[in-house]
C-alpha cells in the first residue's frame, strides 16, 4: 500500500492507487454480484424519464432524502439561543449524537447537548429515572443556568409526560427547586425541526412569562426562527436596528454561541439571551418573527400575553428588508435613517449592474418553507425566474402563499410550487424539467452531479463549504452577499462551458 507515515495521501488520491482498485473491483465482483455496466446505465437513464417521473411523484408511502430535520434538532437549536443553557433531550444517546453532529458540521463548532440515555428498558417501563438522574448529573457536571428538556421519538411513543417527570425530579433534589427547566414535547416523527424550534421557544417564554404580571412597555422582541447563517444575520439585524437607534430584544441569539473565538479557552456556553432580558421582554409592545413558519405558536402565546405580533419571510432582498423596517420603524416611532437608504440604493444598483447576467435565468429553489418563498421573491426582483419551489415541511398554507407570490410578477409566471415533495422527488422534475442554477443546501449536490444542474449553497445545512454562515443574507448588505454568490456561479458555469466567451471583463 502507498500510504505511510513519510508520505500520507488524502482519500481522494489513496483510492485511485493500483492497490485500491483491484482490491474494490475483487469486492464487487466477489460480493455485490455487479449488474452489468450496461444495465446499470440503462436503468439510470429511465430514471431521468417522464414515465419514472411519474411514477416517482405518485409514491406516498416513502420519503427519499427529505429536505427537512426532526423536531427535536430544532429545539436544541432554538435552546442554544438562550444564556448558559445546556438542551437535555429525553430519549436515546444515538439520537441527540445527531443533533451534535448535525449542528456542528454546519457551524464548525462544539454544540452542546445532553441525553437521558433511555435504553431497552426505559422504553418498557418509561424513563423518570433517566429524567431523575440526568437532569441531576447535567446540574452536577456542567453548572448550566437553564436546563432545557425536549423529547425524542422513544420518549413519546410511550408517552412520558415531561411536566410531571420534571416536577419529580425537583422532589428527589435534582436540581433545585427554583431553577428554570423549560420542555417542549418534540416527537421526530411528526413536523419538522421548524415545529421543534417553535415548540421550544414557546416552552421557554412560557416558563418565565405564564401567570407573571406584565406591564405594558415600547420594547420590541425579534425571534429570529431557525437559521443557519445566524451567526451574520442576528448581527446584521442588530446592526441595522442600531442605525435605526432602536434597541430589541433578540429572544434566542445564537450568533455567539456558534462563532466562539480559538484563544485557548473552551466556552460550554457564550452569549445568548439571559434570563433578565427574557423576563423583561413579557412587557415589550411588540414580538416580531423574522420567519412565520419557524414560530407560529410562538407568535399567539405572545398575543395571548397582551403584546401585538408580525412576521415575515426571511427579510432578504429589497421588497422584504423595506417592509420590515418600515414595521419597526411604525412600532417604535424610529425613522428610516439615511444610512439604510443608501445602502438599499446600493443593492438596487448591484442588481442593475449585473441585470444583464442575472436576467432570464431560471431557478430550482428548496429548503424551508420562509426560505423558499424569500429567496424566490429575491430571485424576482433580480430579474430571474423561478421555476421549481419545494419545500418537504411545506404544507397547504405554504403552497397559496407561494403561489401568490409568483403571481404578482411575470417573473414567476409557470413556476410550479412543490408542497411535501423531497429531493429524489426533485431529481425527476429537474431531469425532466430543468433549470438554469439550484438553490439550496449541500444535500443539493447530488442534484447538481446527477442533473447538471450548478448549486448554489444557501441554506442549513452547508456540510461540505466553510464559513458560509459568519456572513449574513438578512437586509440589504445581506442580499448583496446573496448576489455574488448566485453572479459568481454564473459566472463559472459560463467559463466552464465556452471556448469562444472566455472573457476576461464581464
Amino acid at each position: 500500500m502507498p500510504q505511510s507515515a513519510e508520505k500520507v495521501l488524502d482519500h481522494k488520491d489513496l483510492f485511485k492507487e493500483p492497490e485500491y482498485q483491484a482490491m474494490l473491483e475483487k469486492k464487487r465482483a466477489t460480493y455485490e454480484n455487479a449488474t452489468p455496466a450496461e444495465t446499470v446505465a440503462e436503468t439510470a437513464d429511465w430514471t431521468k424519464s417522464w414515465d419514472y417521473r411519474e411514477k416517482n411523484l405518485a409514491r406516498s408511502c416513502v420519503t427519499i432524502n427529505p429536505a427537512k430535520a426532526c423536531q427535536p434538532l430544532g429545539a436544541v437549536f432554538a435552546a442554544a439561543g438562550y444564556d448558559s443553557t445546556m438542551s437535555f433531550v429525553h430519549g436515546s444517546q444515538g439520537c441527540v449524537a445527531y443533533y451534535r453532529s448535525h449542528l456542528a458540521r454546519h457551524f464548525k463548532e462544539p454544540s452542546s447537548a445532553v441525553s437521558s440515555s433511555m435504553t431497552e428498558d426505559a422504553a418498557v417501563f418509561g424513563g423518570l429515572n433517566n429524567m431523575v438522574e440526568g437532569l441531576a448529573n447535567t446540574y452536577a457536571l456542567y453548572s448550566p443556568k437553564m436546563i432545557a428538556v425536549s423529547t425524542t421519538c422513544m420518549a413519546e411513543v410511550i408517552g412520558d409526560d415531561l411536566n410531571s417527570f420534571i416536577i419529580k425530579s425537583k422532589e428527589k433534589e435534582s436540581v433545585p427547586a427554583d431553577f428554570p427547566v423549560p420542555f417542549a414535547h418534540t416527537p421526530a416523527f411528526v413536523g419538522s425541526h421548524v415545529d421543534g424550534y417553535d415548540n421550544m421557544q414557546k416552552g421557554i417564554l412560557s416558563n418565565f412569562w405564564k401567570d407573571a404580571p406584565r406591564t405594558a412597555g415600547e420594547g420590541l422582541n425579534i425571534v429570529p426562527g431557525f437559521d443557519g447563517y445566524c451567526v451574520g444575520n442576528v448581527r446584521e439585524m442588530r446592526r441595522m436596528l442600531g442605525l435605526m437607534g432602536v434597541e430589541a430584544t433578540v429572544l434566542g441569539d445564537a450568533s455567539d454561541v456558534y462563532d466562539t473565538p480559538s484563544d485557548g479557552e473552551y466556552r460550554m456556553y457564550a452569549g445568548g439571551t439571559t434570563q433578565e432580558e427574557i423576563k423583561e421582554a413579557l412587557n415589550a409592545k411588540a414580538t416580531l418573527s423574522l420567519q412565520e413558519y419557524c414560530t407560529r405558536r410562538t407568535l399567539a402565546f405572545c398575543e395571548e400575553v397582551g403584546q401585538e405580533t408580525a412576521s415575515f419571510h426571511y427579510p432578504m432582498g429589497v421588497k422584504a428588508t423595506d417592509e420590515f423596517l418600515m414595521k419597526v420603524s411604525d412600532l417604535t416611532g424610529k425613522e428610516i435613517p439615511e444610512a439604510l437608504r443608501l445602502e438599499r440604493g446600493r443593492l438596487i444598483d448591484a442588481m442593475a449592474d449585473s441585470q444583464a447576467y442575472l436576467h432570464g435565468k431560471t431557478y430550482a429553489i428548496f429548503g424551508d418553507p420562509d426560505f423558499v418563498y424569500a429567496m424566490a421573491r429575491f430571485v424576482m426582483e433580480m430579474g430571474g425566474e423561478p421555476k421549481h419551489c419545494l419545500a418537504t415541511n411545506g404544507g397547504k398554507d405554504w403552497e397559496v402563499q407561494m403561489k401568490e407570490l409568483l403571481a404578482s410578477s411575470p417573473f414567476g409566471e409557470g413556476c410550479q410550487v412543490w408542497a411535501g415533495k423531497d429531493l429524489w422527488h426533485l431529481r425527476s422534475i429537474l431531469a425532466t424539467e430543468p433549470a438554469d442554477l439550484l438553490i439550496g443546501s449541500s444535500y443539493g449536490k447530488y442534484l447538481e452531479r446527477d442533473c447538471n444542474v450548478p448549486l448554489i449553497r444557501l441554506t442549513f445545512p452547508i456540510f461540505d463549504r466553510h464559513h458560509h454562515h459568519r456572513f449574513p443574507t438578512f437586509g440589504y448588505q445581506g442580499a448583496i452577499q446573496v448576489l455574488v454568490k448566485i453572479l459568481d456561479k454564473i459566472f463559472d458555469k459560463l467559463d466552464d462551458e465556452s471556448d469562444i466567451s472566455f472573457d476576461l471583463t464581464r
